[in-house]
């Protein structure tokens, strides 16, 4: 009888052992291997093969220290060789994801294949780039923080600790964010109120088994790429317990007006996958796909000399900001434009591109004081593209739907919307500024979010507070049995496996006609200007 109940486990454990499925993404797309263990039953114990199946399996993803994160001060002189760098760190950590996913196989065999064949040459390279960005830093005559050196190792975050920001076996970087992000703390401008940063799980389920729904492969990490989103990233709004509070009480000071501007949703497909604000001169610096909407000619190669020259699709033609979003896609085997380049399908970016039928952009008061101008060119990312690996101190994802927008808000899961509601995907800005800088080397500190009865800290001045708004119609997700059918998915780092918390938003403000001036002007005199 035990020795019976010894072969059925035996056996179930052998054919738990599959890995990503098969998905070749064409035209030199990258391609992830479908396995099975070879586990033989011959073997009393079986273990040893199990074993080392069972630990490619777990590998889900590459988890290395954000270097550009750790940055405090970069003389201008090297400010274009230390922003290649940085752009080579990730096209680095892109190239060591794309072998993890694509060398299943061989990780089954060996278990030390990863640490020795992927992730020990991918930190000799970090090294030799980490170097590099000293050299450029100390050859303009700048200070080198010799830590930085340290950051070269990666590890590895295995399937079921995904969600959680954390690395397996090494150092969390979280919370090594100067002007960082409030999660779990005040949500400000347009979306009614705090942000739970929890989540809610939807069962627990990871979606680790092969299955082929219409089209989509999903398998290993999920996803039509084979890299996301799974499962348990998606929950059903309606059961959701409501997170939003309520927002700061505004004093006899406070800044109550608002200012709209009308740019249009991208219905004129403005895409790139440069990012001009963190790779400045970098082709391919997002290594995913943007919607831009205001400033017409932003690429990686756009500048201050050229901004004010780019055209805007803003109804106020004063308005030549740049406003830019990574695209939303319906994984449902569409053959984007994109399919076989880099940032799209090359690197697990598929699906059909979703434009938003709705792209809402307002600027806000304080609740406790007047606004200052925004300088020209001041430049603000908010949320983190790498929360996957970075954890969640800079995440400032909004994900609801329309009629729980007050209720409800998801940092870490897609929501699955009732009949007749739409996805929501909203951003509230920091609305803080040192008064200075229009950019900061991590591209964080000259700009921080107002405290939990917001109010600027550490000398920082209230400026127009940027919120967006945006409304897609998205087909609703189908979760059974651990599998997901219909997903949709942000755009991202292939490496951060679509999860929801990566989402993020980028924003350059370029005005003229002292339009600037005129935003806060309005805000600070309480009325309602477009």
């Amino acid at each position: 009888m035990g020795r019976n109940t010894r072969k059925r486990r035996s056996s179930m454990a052998t054919k738990a052992v599959a890995a990503s499925a098969a998905l070749a993404l064409g035209g030199g797309g990258l391609i992830w291997a479908n396995f099975y263990a070879s586990a033989h039953e011959s073997n009393s114990s079986g273990q040893n093969e199990t074993k080392a199946a069972n630990a490619a399996v777990q590998v889900a993803t590459i988890s290395c220290p954000d270097v550009g994160q750790k940055l405090t001060s970069v003389p201008n002189g090297a400010k274009q060789g230390v922003a290649s760098e940085l752009a080579n760190l990730d096209k680095q950590i892109t190239e060591a994801y794309a072998r993890l996913a694509s060398t299943r196989q061989a990780q089954a065999g060996d278990p030390g294949f990863v640490q020795n064949a992927i992730v020990g040459p991918l930190k000799e390279k970090r090294g030799a780039t980490i170097d590099r960005i000293r050299i450029n830093i100390q050859r303009s005559g700048g200070q080198f923080d010799n830590s930085l050196s340290q950051l070269a190792a990666c590890t590895t975050q295995v399937a079921n600790n995904t969600n959680a920001g954390q690395q397996n076996g090494g150092q969390n970087n979280g919370g090594q964010q100067q002007g960082g992000q409030q999660n779990g703390g005040q949500q400000q401008g347009g979306n009614g109120g705090q942000q739970q940063n929890g989540g809610q799980n939807n069962g627990g389920q990871q979606n680790n088994g092969g299955q082929n729904n219409g089209g989509q492969q999903q398998g290993g990490n999920g996803g039509q790429g084979g890299n996301g989103p799974v499962a348990s990233d998606f929950v059903d709004i309606t059961k959701v317990q409501a997170n939003v509070k309520a927002k700061p009480r505004k004093n006899n000071r406070a800044s109550n007006g608002t200012f709209s501007a009308s740019c249009g949703v991208n219905a004129n497909k403005n895409f790139n996958t440069d990012n001009v604000i963190v790779a400045p001169g970098v082709t391919n610096g997002a290594h995913h796909t943007h919607d831009y909407v205001g400033n017409q000619k932003i690429n990686a190669f756009s500048s201050n000399n050229t901004f004010l020259q780019g055209g805007t699709s803003c109804s106020n033609k004063s308005d030549l900001s740049s406003y830019y979003w990574p695209v939303l896609r319906l994984q449902n085997g569409t053959q984007e434009f994109d399919q076989n380049r880099d940032g799209g399908g090359k690197e697990g970016n598929v699906g059909k591109i979703l434009t938003a039928k709705q792209a809402e952009i307002k600027y806000v008061g304080s609740p406790k004081s007047k606004v200052v101008a925004m300088p020209q060119f001041l430049r603000i990312i908010t949320g983190d593209a790498k929360t996957t690996t970075n954890g969640l101190a800079n995440a400032n994802a909004h994900w609801s739907c329309t009629g729980f927008e007050n209720k409800v808000q998801l940092t870490e899961q897609y929501p699955i919307c009732p009949r007749g509601s739409s996805v929501v995907r909203s951003f509230a800005f920091q609305s803080c500024w040192d008064g200075k800088n229009a950019d900061s080397a991590n591209h964080r500190s000259h700009v921080a979010f107002a405290d939990a009865n917001g109010n600027c800290q550490n000398g920082f001045k209230a400026i127009p507070q940027l919120t967006m708004r945006l409304v897609y119609d998205v087909p609703a997700p189908v979760v059974q049995n651990g599998q997901v059918k219909n997903a949709y998915a942000v755009d991202g780092f292939p490496e951060q496996l679509h999860k929801p918390s990566t989402d993020h938003d980028d924003f350059i403000s370029i005005t003229k006609n002292n339009l600037a001036n005129k935003i806060a002007s309005c805000i600070n005199r309480g009325q309602r200007c477009q």
